[in-house]
């Protein structure tokens, strides 16, 4: 077996995911999203549950270093007591590839009765969890990269590389700049490089 060509094989079907994934994305729902998190006045609640969570987590954790207050919730947490973290003036997204997880579409019902706007990251727009939220980022990706077609490959990054495109988006319209960074990144390789 040449396992370069292996290797090379998945870092191909992953950038054409990505590239796909762009496709996919419906453009008027993409604008309602990027209005709606300028103008959010409260905080960005990003939900999730296994690979899908992890990737929330650090979607949350760019969000807020780039000037949208952000936390991540695990969708099991949440019905244990976090649902009391999340206010009217909050926006969420809700993270679940299949568009099924049973945790996930709980919680999109639960902010749709309290009438908290939500965005679904998921690859289909039929999903019951499409079917729950204000809003939707559908990205089309039906196969993994693995030999399996199994593990979250292609899926997890096209939602890691939508959540960033995301981010930066909102903040380039939000005016953020270097010194607001600074800011909120004093420390590491990082805030040393800003300070000099």
């Amino acid at each position: 077996m040449n396992h370069i060509v292996s290797f090379n094989t998945v870092m191909q079907k992953e950038s054409n995911a990505i590239l796909k994934a762009i496709e996919a994305i419906k453009q008027d729902q993409l604008e309602f999203i990027v209005d709606s998190l300028i103008r959010l006045e409260g905080k960005l609640i990003v939900i999730g549950l296994g690979k899908a969570g992890h990737i929330g987590k650090k979607l949350a954790a760019s969000f807020s270093s780039m000037g949208t207050s952000s936390f991540f919730v695990h969708a099991t947490e949440l019905f244990h007591g976090d649902f009391g973290m999340i206010t009217n003036q909050d926006m969420a997204i809700l993270i679940s590839h299949s568009g099924e997880t049973e945790e996930v579409i709980k919680a999109a019902a639960t902010l749709k009765d309290r009438g908290i706007k939500t965005i679904a990251l998921t690859r289909s727009q039929t999903s019951s969890l499409s079917k729950l939220t204000s809003y939707q980022l559908n990205y089309d990706i039906q196969e993994e990269a693995d030999h399996l077609n199994l593990a979250p490959t292609n899926s997890s990054t096209v939602m890691l590389a939508i959540g960033d495109a995301l981010m930066s988006t909102v903040s380039e319209a939000k005016g953020y700049t270097k010194e607001d960074f600074k800011k909120n990144h004093p420390g590491g390789s990082l805030g040393q490089r800003l300070t000099k």
